[in-house]
């Protein structure tokens, strides 16, 4: 299987389960990885260069998952717009580009380590995670988990992930830390932000998204992609 692999530290508790879960089925070596940003790994997903990976939610409305993703409660802390005398978009994002438009903020667009950076800088900011959930009192998803026809093997790794939380060991946060220009603590206080299991709730708002998107007539560069 091909996975695509996202290297934001929104993932890092997954790629943590990722390299345990492979060695205890065995299957580390059937793995492939092929790295991009949420943008590129769309695209990639798309022409069926990788099997599986997590897409930007507003082009995954048609993609096999099972209920997992990348969501914000609230706060989001990784995707913001900052100061900016027009729109601005984050060419890395897709979702959140549209997310921006859809609660009518004006500024550049900043998502993923960059974004984070910026947060932990306290300079001024607009969280969208936050926007959103003051809006519409929902969650917000931003990726889900997908594949085409790998979906036994998904729905396993799936329900395994959400099954229990996982521990980062400090090795792998002091990596991070290093890769990432932040601190352990600050990872460890942004993961605090993220969930991974989507439920009703989830749903709701996941729903709530793509139809205020659809109102306002926003689509994504990749309107024409249909996931079987």
């Amino acid at each position: 299987m091909i996975f695509g692999k996202i290297d934001f530290l929104n993932l890092l508790p997954f790629h943590v389960f990722m390299k345990r879960y492979a060695k205890t089925l065995k299957v580390h070596q059937s793995l492939n990885y092929h790295k991009g940003v949420p943008s590129t790994l769309n695209r990639s997903f798309a022409a069926r260069r990788i099997d599986a990976a997590f897409i930007s939610s507003i082009t995954a409305r048609n993609c096999h998952h099972f209920g997992v993703g990348i969501i914000a409660k609230r706060e989001v802390l990784s995707v913001l717009s900052i100061p900016f005398n027009s729109h601005k978009n984050d060419t890395d994002s897709a979702t959140s580009n549209l997310l921006a438009q859809v609660l009518d903020i004006k500024g550049e667009v900043l998502i993923g380590d960059k974004a984070l950076r910026y947060y932990y800088s306290d300079r001024e900011h607009t969280d969208l995670g936050k926007i959103w959930n003051e809006r519409t009192g929902l969650p917000f998803v931003f990726a889900l988990l997908c594949t085409h026809n790998h979906t036994n093997e998904l729905k396993r790794l799936s329900h395994a992930f959400i099954r229990k939380p996982i521990k980062i060991p400090y090795y792998i946060l002091m990596e991070n830390a290093r890769k990432s220009d932040l601190t352990p603590a600050q990872i460890t206080h942004y993961l605090q932000y993220i969930s991974y299991k989507i439920s009703e709730k989830e749903k709701r708002g996941y729903k709530r998204f793509l139809k205020e998107a659809a109102q306002r007539g926003l689509s994504p560069s990749m309107r024409d992609i249909r996931y079987r």
